[in-house]
């Protein structure tokens, strides 16, 4: 019998309830930073959230987006995936980036793009091995301080 269920998030109380977990990847955000956040990208920049539930039980979640850009065309931008550390190793990430490739090619996306920071070389290592992405770029930044 399946016990792992996805849901997409749409409502204020769905995404508050996933604060926790995402707070474990995203960990300078506070609960109301988030929250702000995610409502306004979901109602400016078609921002999407999906959690994957185990016997009930939240274990991951993911926030990701459609775009379109003259470099990678019709694609699909992974903001966020966070397994809790706790329950690692189980196929979580991998279900639910699994869920994000499906919608991507249900919404006639051609691809699917991530960032991941240098530091995270098991993220790299799952990305690689486990689902066949590449690395295709460097992502840069500059911060604009106060």
């Amino acid at each position: 019998m399946e016990t792992m269920t996805i849901k997409e998030l749409d409502s204020k109380e769905e995404i508050r309830k996933a604060y926790p977990l995402m707070k474990q990847l995203r960990t300078h955000l506070d609960e109301e930073t988030y929250l702000d956040l995610v409502l306004e990208a979901m109602e400016n920049d078609r921002y999407k959230m999906a959690v994957l539930y185990d016997s009930n039980k939240l274990v991951a979640v993911t926030g990701f987006k459609p775009m379109i850009t003259l470099y990678y065309g019709r694609f699909v931008w992974v903001c966020d995936l966070v397994t809790d550390v706790r329950n690692r190793s189980n196929g979580y990430g991998r279900k639910l980036l699994s869920f994000v490739e499906k919608w991507a090619k249900e919404h006639q996306y051609e691809r699917i793009a991530l960032s991941s920071g240098l530091h995270r070389k098991d993220a790299h290592q799952f990305y690689e091995e486990k689902m066949d992405y590449y690395i295709a770029s460097y992502v840069l930044k500059k911060d604009f301080h106060s």
